[in-house]
């Protein structure tokens, strides 16, 4: 007879091993005492409420204060929670409700499907429900929708009271520019900034660049109002900011329906309030700095806030830095063989950062020159086959594959249809109801991303299209090229893109890349 030795049950940590990793998420909108007051109560709420379930182990509290719900991307504390449950920390998240976690129907339903791709829930306390047994998207879908509704409504009411104030002149600015504290709701001149603010405009009206001032207050030490370092955008901000005349212009930027905010070119009313606080710089010293401003710019032909201001050159904006992603800045150099050359912002800024070196503009040229001049040469060896591909691509095949996702999606909608009519006559169980239903939105779902996928790959295929014939015709009837020109540059090319001093990629609009060797 055979021995059997009994391996007996290891029964010691059993409990410890089936407990749920439980995290509580809260937000609050605003950084006032009264919500700050809210935060601590839901802090001690959750802390009690996961240490009193024996099955669930308590893994950590996240909470964003005073940040808007509208947005994921502007809530760290959520996005840390994430990548926590990414890593395996966490195996359920209670929050109080739909709208602490997402007022944003995109958004809500996206953390949802990412989590459970995870294999992790969310509890919503308010709303009673658990991502992990819901019946459907379709409920989460509709609460999550009323709470963007909610946060638009809040958003619109707030900018309503916002305009009366401005009207009546009683808006109260909470953070005043540098020269400025705010003393119990007014701004008061900071007498110690308020120096180096005259100092400024007195630079300004004595000839000093922006940069040069820039440059001489990091060398004194002299913080921003931030504790950063001194910049000569920041230099033009300060200058052109009306408020050290005393003076203040309400609603000079705005926020759209998608909560992004814009300068305001007239396309909302501004209103001017004179002698609203204590002024620092009078108007004439005002005035004369933007002339002398505006002056400095038409010199150099820049246009405030015209196209040309960033665009003034061919290369403008559209050289990348491989090594760190930085934009060049064309360089005009005093002295030496190469004196106007492109060098990343990055590098300029900080040589720890990126130790890319310039590259001269006539390396840049040469190169665009010889790639035109091969796409001359052997344009039906090159471009005619890509063209003949695309047009593959755009086949009467692939606009059947969309037809027939749309015919499975009309299929799918009306199945769902007659669910819920057997539910609503009662000839169906509910548990019957809910299995099929959300298999069918799981369907179609998936049926809604493949369609979107071959959608977009098509337009981006005729937009290439598009492109590649341009630059065939181009070089059908183009002759050789002696010489940079930047209007064909702008037509065929993307942005350029830097792997060293030695190597360069074009990017064309018609989505291929070409690199060149820069040749001195």
């Amino acid at each position: 007879m055979k021995k059997v030795t009994k391996i007996a049950q290891n029964t010691a940590n059993l409990t410890e091993q089936t407990k749920l990793r439980v995290a509580a998420y809260c937000r609050v909108s605003t950084d006032s005492d009264e919500q700050l007051e809210s935060l601590d109560t839901q802090i001690k709420h959750y802390k009690s409420y996961v240490n009193a379930n024996p099955e669930w182990e308590f893994a950590g509290l996240y909470y964003d204060e005073g940040i808007s719900g509208t947005k994921k991307e502007k809530r760290p504390e959520l996005l840390r929670m994430i990548a926590d449950c990414e890593d395996r920390k966490i195996d359920l998240i209670v929050t109080k409700s739909i709208s602490r976690f997402a007022r944003n129907t995109t958004d809500c339903l996206e953390l949802v499907r990412k989590l459970l791709n995870l294999g992790i829930f969310i509890y919503f306390e308010k709303e009673n429900i658990n991502t992990g047994s819901m019946e459907s998207e379709l409920m989460l879908s509709i609460l999550s929708g009323l709470a963007e509704s909610e946060s638009v409504s809040i958003a619109e009411n707030n900018k309503w009271s916002i305009q009366r104030r401005f009207q009546n002149g009683t808006y109260k600015i909470s953070y005043p520019p540098y020269g400025y504290n705010n003393v119990d709701g007014e701004m008061v001149v900071n007498e110690q900034q308020a120096e180096i603010v005259r100092y400024i405009f007195a630079s300004i009206l004595s000839g000093k660049s922006t940069h040069k001032i820039a440059a001489e207050l990091n060398n004194r030490k002299v913080s921003t109002k931030k504790g950063g370092r001194w910049t000569a955008t920041t230099i033009r901000g300060m200058v052109g900011n009306e408020k050290y005349t005393g003076d203040v212009i309400f609603q000079k930027t705005y926020t759209d329906v998608h909560f992004n905010r814009h300068n305001n070119r007239g396309e909302k009313d501004q209103y001017l309030i004179k002698n609203h606080h204590e002024a620092i710089i009078s108007h004439e010293d005002y005035e004369a700095a933007q002339d002398i401003i505006e002056q400095r710019g038409k010199e150099k032909g820049l246009e405030r806030q015209h196209k040309k201001y960033q665009n003034r050159y061919p290369f403008s904006g559209s050289i990348i830095c491989g090594q760190c992603g930085g934009t060049f800045k064309r360089r005009i150099h005093s002295s030496g063989r190469h004196r106007i050359a492109w060098c990343c912002s990055i590098h300029i800024e900080d040589i720890k950062k990126c130790s890319m070196k310039y590259v001269p503009e006539s390396d840049f040229e040469y190169a665009f020159v010889t790639m035109m001049n091969k796409f001359i040469f052997g344009h039906e060896f090159v471009l005619k086959p890509l063209l003949i591909s695309l047009r593959g691509l755009n086949s009467d095949e692939t606009m059947g594959n969309i037809q027939a996702l749309d015919r499975k999606l009309e299929e799918n909608a009306e199945q769902r249809n007659v669910l819920v009519g057997l539910m609503t006559k009662g000839y169906l169980e509910p548990a019957v109801y809910n299995k099929s239903n959300n298999e069918l939105l799981q369907e179609a779902e998936r049926l809604r991303r493949q369609k979107e996928s071959i959608t977009r790959f098509l337009n981006n295929d005729f937009q290439n299209l598009s492109e590649v014939s341009a630059l065939l015709q181009y070089a059908t009837k183009a002759s050789i090229m002696k010489g940079f020109d930047g209007d064909i540059f702008k037509r065929f090319v993307e942005r350029v893109v830097v792997y060293s001093r030695a190597e360069i990629g074009f990017e064309l609009k018609c989505g291929i890349t070409l690199k060149e060797r820069l040749v001195r």
